[in-house]
């Protein structure tokens, strides 16, 4: 088990985008309730790609600061937990100790990790680094995302307690790994297609590589061309 910072966020303007964004959290101090698609008071921008069932909570690891200060410096975004957008913030589970299926009591409710994250180019602004969304995906400090099973409230401080695994061996680091670095290899990309815990967007990845035998162009997503 592991203590929580709990944050969220309201969709504001993002600096140099003219776009509205929700990447901005900050730490609650006040327990919230938590219903299938997110946490009361936190708000997405673009529900097109973000917030939903599959993607009610982000998790981001607290140690992964440490690392991107020593890269890039004290960059204001580093300074505390919200930076990358995350709704919790926590010490001692990173995407090499969690995999996708995994199920958390969280406060009363109970959560299941449902898909790693995909960064994309809010990112680039939200710390003023043009190639920051690829820098996240290339070092696979992505952080995950939550399901809701059982909604209830959840409070700072609150613990996150592990209470089973369904797919052990289904790392979010060995799904990375698949996805970003071994991006046509037939076996993983069966085995992600067949996980059937995994986000159902994330399983068609593999579903149209292995039909394809081509991998997607991430341009889009993490540059933020057309």
């Amino acid at each position: 088990m592991t203590a929580i910072m709990l944050l969220t966020g309201r969709a504001r303007p993002l600096p140099g985008s003219g776009t509205l964004s929700g990447i901005v959290k900050i730490p609650v101090d006040r327990p919230l309730a938590l219903g299938p698609e997110g946490l009361e008071s936190d708000e997405q921008a673009d529900r097109r790609v973000h917030g939903g069932v599959e993607k009610a909570v982000h998790h981001y690891p607290l140690e992964h600061y440490a690392l991107w200060r020593k890269e890039l410096g004290d960059l204001p975004p580093l300074s505390a937990p919200g930076g990358f957008g995350e709704n919790i913030s926590a010490p001692g589970l990173t995407e090499a100790s969690v995999a996708v299926g995994d199920i958390f009591r969280l406060g009363t409710a109970l959560v299941q990790v449902s898909q790693g994250r995909q960064p994309c180019w809010k990112l680039n602004h939200r710390f003023n680094v043009p190639d920051m969304a690829r820098r996240v995906q290339q070092t696979g400090r992505t952080g995950w995302y939550y399901r809701v099973l059982e909604p209830g409230t959840v409070a700072p401080n609150d613990r996150l307690e592990l209470i089973d695994r369904i797919a052990p061996g289904w790392t979010l680091h060995r799904l990375w790994h698949a996805l970003y670095v071994d991006r046509l290899n037939l076996s993983e990309l069966k085995g992600i297609a067949a996980l059937d815990v995994l986000a159902e967007g994330w399983r068609k990845y593999a579903v149209r590589r292995l039909e394809s035998g081509r991998v997607e162009d991430w341009s889009g997503r993490l540059d933020g061309k057309a």
